[in-house]
């Protein structure tokens, strides 16, 4: 082979490399040095607000909370077609915080971020339970709760489940066994009825065997902050903090009591959401 032609491409690409390169630089250099974006970066401190790191304590952990930063390129170029700086146009980014719940699947999310004046309710599905009842209650207050279905009952119940519409609907367990082809199968039966990916997984207490299962299926493990089988109103009211998760069980202390405690939780200026709007990140209260 000869030595000249091989070299003579790779000189060319290399100059193609530098020239790209520079090129960039310089573009860059230019719009820094832009009146307007010397305006945008002015405005930094006024628009930055600092991440907030999960919280973990043991094997369980607390929703953090996104920050946000100005988006120069967004901001710029919006600002550049319109001919001028113009504060209005400015763009935000989000900023994640370092510790997150996103890759932390070993450990047990127990609230949502304490900044947010949200609550979830959560029920659990099992075998030969009435459900109608506390969808009728959620439905006429307009509240989004979140459903745990256990496997063998969604199975024998289709047309139940496929009725709960504005609700968040995950897999439970299958007959109270958290073996992961059983929990598999469930989630993809739960996905054919909904078309939604089901995100999480629950216990009320530690629960090592769940856990694991979970983590490998990239499930998220919830582990309620209350539990309540009676005297609901009253429970609540005395343990009531923002971000809270709540587990109410399905029976007819709960359904006497539920509509006067939402009532109560909405007067008090909390927003009943689904767990998954509580638990993320991001800056929407």
């Amino acid at each position: 082979m000869n030595l000249k032609k091989l070299i003579s491409p790779i000189i060319i690409i290399m100059l193609l490399v530098l020239s790209f390169y520079y090129t960039n630089k310089s573009v860059a250099f230019l719009k820094n040095a832009d009146p307007i974006m010397k305006e945008i970066k002015n405005t930094e401190k006024k628009y930055k607000i600092d991440p907030i790191n999960a919280q973990i304590v043991g094997n369980n952990i607390i929703s953090g909370k996104n920050g946000k930063t100005i988006d120069y390129e967004k901001s710029y170029n919006k600002m550049k077609r319109y001919g001028t700086y113009n504060e209005s146009l400015t763009s935000l980014k989000d900023l994640e915080p370092v510790i997150s719940i996103k890759n932390n699947y070993n450990k047990y999310i127990v609230s949502g971020n304490k900044l947010n004046r949200n609550i979830a309710l959560v029920f659990t599905v099992k075998e030969n339970e009435n459900i109608e009842r506390v969808l009728s209650i959620l439905d006429k207050k307009n509240i989004t709760a979140t459903f745990f279905i256990d496997g063998n009952y969604l199975e024998k119940n289709i047309s139940t489940i496929k009725n709960i519409k504005n609700h968040e609907l995950e897999i439970l367990s299958y007959n109270n066994e958290f073996n992961e082809t059983f929990i598999k199968t469930s989630i993809s039966f739960l996905n054919s009825l909904t078309n939604k990916a089901p995100k999480y997984c629950y216990t009320e207490k530690e629960n090592t065997e769940l856990l694991k299962v979970c983590e490998k299926l990239k499930l998220h493990t919830i582990k309620p902050t209350l539990v309540l089988e009676k005297n609901i109103y009253q429970q609540v009211k005395n343990n009531l903090s923002n971000s809270i998760i709540i587990s109410l069980d399905i029976n007819r202390y709960v359904e006497k009591e539920l509509g006067a405690t939402i009532d109560y939780l909405l007067q008090k200026g909390y927003n009943l959401i689904s767990l998954d709007s509580v638990i993320k990140e991001d800056n929407v209260d």
